[in-house]
């Protein structure tokens, strides 16, 4: 979230997509029910289904499940004709008026520097800012240049008028108007609109495009850095920000640093690619400050081995030998026999991941598999024949399935990072049952054990194990706030930071601008740097009071980074740092020094006419509405089709079959085979959560099996008349690779559209059942995905592929 939870309460407007609040944050959406009371704020919801969230929405509009880029677009294209655009706030915050390389192009779907053989953007070099020969980067402040940013997107979203974006998404005219006025209030300054997301938003082949659509939507209007404003993920777990935040990505290092590939195999040349240089006169690139998070980390993880003769212990990081090296790749390795173990710590890949007889395909050909988990899971499960639920012959499964039985949250003392971006600590309630142990402790024993047989029988260059400091009171179960002052960062020998405090040794540091490159800084994570100061456990604190009326609760828990609850927040005020409106007052420069309601996202000592821009993340200080190099699939965010996409053809691009779904995205040869066709599947489906049960965890809790005993479907009552489907019938829901066989709610919660002339009926398929637990066993949904995944962060397209639909 570029926000927070309680900031919703400052929104004028709240829209609603890719999600169903209401139903999957039922606590979280308190704060929308707090902005319409108190704010007068209007709720929109649009979904493929009328949800809980649409039930108290002031309106809702269906869609077709896959097509938001195209609702955005078209959004995007209303603005900019319609001139509803935050003016000064564009201007000056974004991008527009940079100009953009000759060798950028883009026609009938495919963006310049693409490789059909590989599907891929192998050649980016157009895909970039003309820079002078002072190194900076061109820009024309009247906006005339036919090769600016802000001429670009004009022409690439023209194309997404109304008419064309109702028939790709299914949306009727009125209704998509109507929102798209409502959305246009929300330009003039100090009127703020919030993105509210989840995984319908996440979970496609697009999936990362659409988010940043929502972004440049948010740009234009001026509400990104601004109370009530943002672009806000709404996370499916207590610690899903925590796990990204750490590094626990393939590609990625704490901090969202991020691991070398295998022809980085020099130093300076990895630090000095990362660390950006002002793209302006002026502006501040804070990853100049690349090399001290890293030297950082290193000193948390390798202590005294790591040293500037090694170069910070750099030859003992892993180099990435195999692109995209993520869950979707280990799966297919693992098919193909190419894998021997697996180690699976709070993950149930076989009801998570898509195509279910896929991924247990694959884990019978392991040898040994290792879960650790709190419950009894499906993977852990996988060999064992539990009738319909899981046809499997067990006997010739020779997988060794090993359980460490785990404790869960409430069974130890330890910090959770919410969708907020809030560390907050939480203590331990009761012991473990049974064998039950940390996760801490089984880690810590298996490293142990593996060190032990590397000191005693050595092996292939095993220094990365055996000079790992380890540096704890009880080596066995290192203590959570060990762990968590590690995190923080601490000085490992006395030093003057750059205010020219003196810090002694072994002290906890207070902020992550005290983090240096010479090795006299530890940080595991540079931006929880201030989470465990000298002054005690930040992430502790409950002090919900609000002196300024902004919602912003400072002395609650501790937000990364620095406390700061909006991120970019020096774009809440005009150029001469000046809020835009009065009663939205978040950071403002007092004439010596930016100060505010929150935490300033700036230099602090840096005066407005300065000329330093607030996006200080990105070397050119602006937001960007281009993405340069940074997507796979092309600068601006395209409307692809999903894989199986029920009408056949993008009606953006009719004649170029490369450009009907994301040319770019992640798929394996082995996969195209298994993708259904319309003719064969015919109903578009989509997958969602339940109030009444978390994931797959709630189906061992007595009372929620009570409350959502058995699987179901949502049918449309029209679909339903067409097939003569009753409320209360067994259904057979297929796709090309395996069914489910569920109950008929049959519901005027989800109406067929009509798209590109012809008639699309959805499906919703809850995710919850499967084989083990206390509810009645049931199918595992994903059965029916196809294995395939965004092309940027490879997450699958749970969230729309074809089925057909028949009564048992």
């Amino acid at each position: 979230m570029t926000n927070t939870w309680t900031d919703i309460a400052n929104a004028n407007l709240v829209l609603v997509m890719g999600g169903n609040s209401a139903e999957a944050h039922p606590c979280g959406f308190k704060w929308v029910t707090e902005a319409k009371a108190h704010n007068r704020a209007r709720l929109i919801v649009v979904d493929p289904r009328f949800t809980r969230t649409a039930s108290v929405a002031d309106y809702y509009a269906p869609i077709r499940t896959g097509t938001d880029i195209a609702f955005m677009g078209g959004l995007i294209n209303y603005l900019l004709t319609e001139d509803k655009i935050q003016h000064e706030y564009v201007r000056n915050y974004t991008d527009v008026s940079f100009i953009v390389k000759a060798g950028y192009g883009f026609e009938d779907g495919i963006f310049s520097g693409y490789d059909a053989a590989k599907r891929t953007y192998s050649d980016k070099s157009g895909w970039g800012y003309e820079l002078g020969e002072d190194g900076f980067a061109k820009v024309d402040p009247t906006l005339q240049d036919p090769r600016c940013v802000y001429q670009l997107m004009k022409q690439h979203y023209s194309r997404y008028n109304i008419d064309l974006a109702s028939q790709i998404c299914g949306m009727p005219v009125d209704a998509m108007q109507k929102i798209w006025e409502e959305i246009a209030t929300c330009s003039q300054p100090g009127k703020t609109m919030t993105i509210l997301y989840a995984l319908g938003w996440t979970q496609h082949s697009i999936g990362a495009q659409i988010i940043r659509s929502a972004a440049m939507v948010q740009l234009l209007l001026g509400n990104v850095g601004m109370p009530g404003g943002g672009v806000n993920a709404l996370r499916g777990h207590s610690n899903i920000q925590g796990l990204t935040d750490l590094g626990l990505l393939s590609n990625s290092l704490p901090g969202y640093l991020t691991l070398p590939v295998d022809a980085e195999q020099d130093y300076n040349g990895y630090i000095t690619k990362r660390t950006q240089k002002p793209l302006r006169p002026g502006q501040l690139s804070y990853w100049q400050n690349y090399g001290k998070f890293h030297v950082s980390l290193m000193k948390a993880w390798y202590g005294a081995n790591a040293t500037l003769e090694n170069n910070w212990a750099y030859d003992y990081l892993p180099k990435l030998d195999i692109p995209n090296y993520d869950i979707l790749k280990v799966f297919d390795l693992m098919g193909q026999g190419k894998v021997n173990g697996y180690m699976c710590q709070g993950f149930n890949p076989i009801a998570a991941l898509p195509d279910k007889n896929r991924v247990m395909a694959a884990l019978a050909k392991l040898k040994w598999l290792v879960v650790m988990d709190p419950l009894g899971t499906e993977t852990s499960e996988f060999w064992r024949n539990v009738g319909p639920y899981n046809d499997v012959k067990s006997a010739d499964i020779q997988t060794e399935v090993i359980r460490l039985p785990t404790t869960c949250f409430a069974e130890e003392d330890g910090s959770l990072v919410n969708s907020s971006r809030w560390l907050q600590w939480h203590w331990k309630g009761a012991d473990g049952p049974g064998e039950a142990q940390t996760d801490i402790r089984i880690m810590s024993e298996l490293f142990l054990r593996l060190r032990q047989r590397y000191q005693a029988e050595g092996g292939k260059y095993p220094d990365p194990i055996l000079k790992l400091s380890w540096p704890y009171k009880i080596p066995d179960e290192p203590s959570p706030e060990e762990l968590a002052k590690e995190i923080n960062g601490y000085a490992t020998t006395d030093f003057t930071d750059a205010t020219g405090a003196a810090i002694k040794g072994n002290s906890q540091l207070a902020a992550f601008a005290q983090l240096k490159d010479d090795g006299s800084t530890a940080s595991g994570c540079w931006i929880f740097c201030g989470s465990w100061t000298e002054t005690g456990n930040q992430m502790a604190r409950r002090d919900n009071s609000d002196p300024y009326g902004m919602h912003q609760h400072q002395g609650w828990a501790w937000a990364w980074p620095a406390n700061r609850r909006i991120l970019y927040n020096r774009a809440s005020a005009d150029l001469q740092g000046k809020p835009w409106d009065p009663k939205k007052r978040l950071v403002w420069w007092n004439g010596k020094a930016w100060t505010g309601t929150d935490v300033p996202d700036y230099k602090a000592d840096v005066a407005p006419e300065a000329g330093m821009n607030p996006f200080i993340m990105n070397p050119e200080g602006v937001a960007r509405f281009f993405a340069v190099d940074k997507m796979n699939e092309g600068p601006f965010p395209e409307h692809y089709e999903p894989f199986e996409t029920p009408i056949g053809i993008n009606p953006l691009h009719p004649q170029n079959k490369k450009a009907t779904s994301n040319p770019a995205a992640r798929i394996f040869d082995s996969v195209w085979d298994s993708l259904g066709v319309a003719k064969d599947y015919p109903y578009a489906a989509t997958s969602y959560r339940l109030t009444e049960h978390f994931h797959f965890w709630s189906k061992h809790c007595k009372l929620n099996a009570i409350a959502q005993p058995e699987q179901f479907v949502e049918i449309g009552e029209v679909l339903a008349k067409e097939k003569g489907i009753a409320a209360g019938d067994r259904v057979r829901v297929s796709s090309k690779r395996g069914f489910i066989e569920a109950v008929a709610v049959v519901t005027k919660r989800i109406r067929p559209l009509q798209v590109n002339n012809q008639v699309v009926h959805q499906i919703g398929i809850p995710l919850h059942w499967g084989f083990t637990g206390l509810t009645r066993h049931g199918y595992l949904t994903n059965t029916l995905v196809p294995f395939l995944g965004d092309g940027n962060t490879q997450t699958p397209e749970s969230k729309s592929f074809l089925v057909n639909v028949e009564k048992i």
